[in-house]
C-alpha cells in the first residue's frame, strides 16, 4: 500500500507536501495531548471518586457503630454491605434495605475477606455481574466489623467517553482547518519558488542559438522571507552571468564571422590578382615579351601582399594561443635607436608627412625583440599616415616615466572618433569602412601592435582627442617578455 502512495506522493506539489507533513505532526500532536488529557481527566475523576467514597464510610461506620445497622442518606446506585468477622471470615449481615447488596457479592466478599487480612483500607475495581464496573473500598466500620462500599464508574466513563468525542470532533476540524488554510499559506509563500520555476522554463523554451541572444526573463516578483529573496537574489545573478556570457559569446561569434570575412575577401583581393596577372604573364610570354617582366613584378609584389597578410595572421594566431610561448627573441636592445631607425624608414617611404623625433640624451637598453618592436612602431607611423591627409605633421617622443619606457606616436589629424575608439585594435576594423584597401591597409596593423607590446608585458593605450591622435606604448624596464594572454585587458 505504502509503495502504491509512495508514487502519487512524489507527484505531489511541494506547498501540499508541506501541508500534509503539518497535518501529520499536528495529528501525532493533538494524539498527545487528547491522551494525557483524558488519561489525567480520568485518573481526577477516580481519585475524587474514591475521597467520595472515603467520606460516606465515615458517616456510615457512625451510623453502624451507633444503631448497628446502615441508616441514614444514600447515594443512588451504590452499593453497602457488612460484614461480621467470625473466626477471621467474613459473614454478610443482613441489609436494612435488599437494595444495598447486588446479586453478585463475591466481589465484596472477596475485599472483606482481603481487608480483614491485610487491616488497612482497600481500594479495587471490580466488575458486578448485573450492575457493571464498580469502585470497591473497604474499611473498618467497628471491632469485629467490615464495611464495603461500591461506586459506579459508568458516569466517569461517560464523562471520559464524551471528552474524547469533543476532542476528536475539534482536533479533526483543527486538523482541516490548519490543513487547508496552511495548504493556501504555504502556497502563498512560495508563490516566489513558482515564479523563479516559471522563470527557468521560460529560458529553457529560449532559443539560445542565436547569435544575439539574450535572456529577458528574470524572477522579479515580491516577497517570501529572507531566505526567498537571498534565492531570488542568486538566481537573478545566476541569470546576469548567462546573460553575459550568452553576449559575449554572440559577439565573439559576430567577431568570428567578420574576422573570416575580412580575412577571406582580404585573401581573395591578392589571389584575384595573381591569378590575373599570371594570366597576363603568360598571355605576354607569348605575345608581348616586353611586358612579361612588368607582369611578373607585379605577380611578385601581390604575392607578397599576400604573404605579409598571412604572417600577421599567423603572429596573431600564435600570440592567441595560451599554451604557445610568444614567438620572442629578447635580446639587449636601445629602444630610441630602434625609434630613429622607424622614423628614417617612414620619412623615406612617406615623405609628404613631415616626422619629429624625441629620443633624449642618451641610449635607453632594453630587453626585448628588436624585429617585434620595430614591427609595432612601423604600424603606428604607417596608420599615422595612412588616416591623415597629407602634410599632417606626425611626432614620436622616447621617454622614461612610472619605471616604464614609453614611447609616444602622434600626429594632428582629424583624430578618431568616440565611438570607434574602443575598436581601433580589433582585427579588421577599420575607422571608415568605405576606405580603400590598398590605401587603408588590412586593419590589422594595430591588432598585431597591441598583441606584440602585451607578448612584451607592456600596454598600449589610445589618446588624443579631435584634431590629434595620441598612441603611447609603455615598456617595463626591468626586462619584457612577461607575456601576458592578448585577450586580457
Amino acid at each position: 500500500m505504502i509503495r502504491r502512495l509512495r508514487p502519487a506522493y512524489r507527484r505531489l506539489r511541494l506547498g501540499t507536501r508541506l501541508a500534509l507533513g503539518l497535518g501529520a505532526l499536528s495529528l501525532v500532536v493533538f494524539a498527545v495531548v487528547g491522551t494525557a488529557l483524558t488519561t489525567y481527566m480520568r485518573d481526577y475523576l477516580s481519585a475524587q471518586l474514591d475521597d467520595q467514597l472515603k467520606l460516606a464510610q465515615v458517616a456510615q461506620s457512625r451510623s453502624i457503630a451507633a444503631h448497628g445497622t446502615l441508616q441514614g442518606k444514600k447515594y443512588y446506585r451504590w452499593y453497602y454491605a457488612v460484614y461480621d468477622l467470625s473466626g477471621g471470615a467474613p459473614v454478610l449481615r443482613r441489609p436494612e434495605d435488599p437494595a444495598d447488596v447486588p446479586e453478585d457479592v463475591d466481589e465484596f466478599t472477596a475485599l472483606a475477606r482481603a481487608r480483614a487480612a491485610s487491616g488497612s483500607e482497600l481500594l479495587r475495581t471490580g466488575h458486578l455481574r448485573g450492575a457493571g464496573t464498580y469502585r470497591l473500598r473497604a474499611c473498618e466500620a467497628g471491632p469485629g466489623v467490615v464495611l464495603v462500599s461500591a461506586a459506579p464508574l459508568g458516569d466517569i466513563e461517560d464523562t471520559v467517553g464524551q471528552l474524547i468525542t469533543i476532542q476528536v470532533v475539534t482536533f479533526g476540524l483543527a486538523l482541516l482547518a490548519l490543513v487547508v488554510l496552511g495548504r493556501r499559506m504555504l502556497r502563498r509563500g512560495l508563490q516566489p519558488l513558482s515564479d523563479m520555476a516559471r522563470t527557468a522554463h521560460g529560458i529553457a523554451s529560449h532559443d539560445l542559438t542565436e547569435s544575439a541572444a539574450r535572456l529577458p526573463l528574470r524572477a522579479d516578483g515580491p516577497g517570501g522571507g529572507p531566505e526567498v529573496e537571498e534565492l531570488r537574489t542568486a538566481f537573478n545573478t545566476m541569470l546576469e552571468h548567462i546573460d553575459d556570457s550568452l553576449a559575449v559569446r554572440a559577439e565573439a561569434e559576430r567577431r568570428l564571422r567578420r574576422f573570416v570575412a575580412d580575412a577571406s575577401h582580404e585573401l581573395r583581393t591578392p589571389l584575384m590578382s595573381v591569378r590575373g596577372y599570371a594570366d597576363l604573364f603568360q598571355y605576354a610570354a607569348a605575345n608581348a615579351p616586353g611586358e612579361r617582366d612588368g607582369h611578373l613584378a607585379r605577380l611578385r609584389a601581390e604575392a607578397a601582399r599576400m604573404g605579409v597578410l598571412l604572417d600577421d595572421l599567423l603572429l596573431l594566431a600564435r600570440l592567441d594561443a595560451a599554451e604557445v610561448e610568444a614567438p620572442l627573441r629578447p635580446e639587449e636592445a636601445d629602444l630610441a635607436e630602434l625609434v630613429r631607425q622607424a622614423a628614417d624608414a617612414f620619412r623615406a617611404s612617406h615623405p609628404d608627412h613631415p616626422l619629429t623625433v624625441t629620443c633624449g640624451s642618451g641610449p635607453l637598453r632594453l630587453r626585448l625583440d628588436p624585429q617585434r618592436i620595430r614591427q609595432v612602431l612601423d604600424n603606428l607611423l604607417t596608420n599615422a599616415a595612412v588616416h591623415t591627409p597629407p602634410g599632417t605633421r606626425v611626432r614620436a617622443e622616447v621617454a622614461v616615466a612610472s619605471g616604464a619606457a614609453r614611447v609616444r606616436v602622434s600626429d594632428a589629424g582629424p583624430g578618431i572618433p568616440p565611438e570607434d575608439r574602443e575598436r581601433v585594435f580589433d582585427r579588421f576594423y577599420r575607422v571608415d569602412e568605405a576606405r580603400s584597401r590598398d590605401r587603408g591597409g588590412s586593419g590589422l596593423g594595430l591588432a598585431v601592435a597591441r598583441s606584440l607590446v602585451r607578448a612584451h608585458g607592456g600596454t598600449i593605450e589610445l589618446g588624443g582627442g579631435p584634431g590629434a591622435t595620441v598612441f603611447t606604448v609603455c615598456l617595463p624596464l626591468d626586462g619584457a617578455g612577461r607575456r601576458r594572454p592578448a585577450g586580457a585587458g
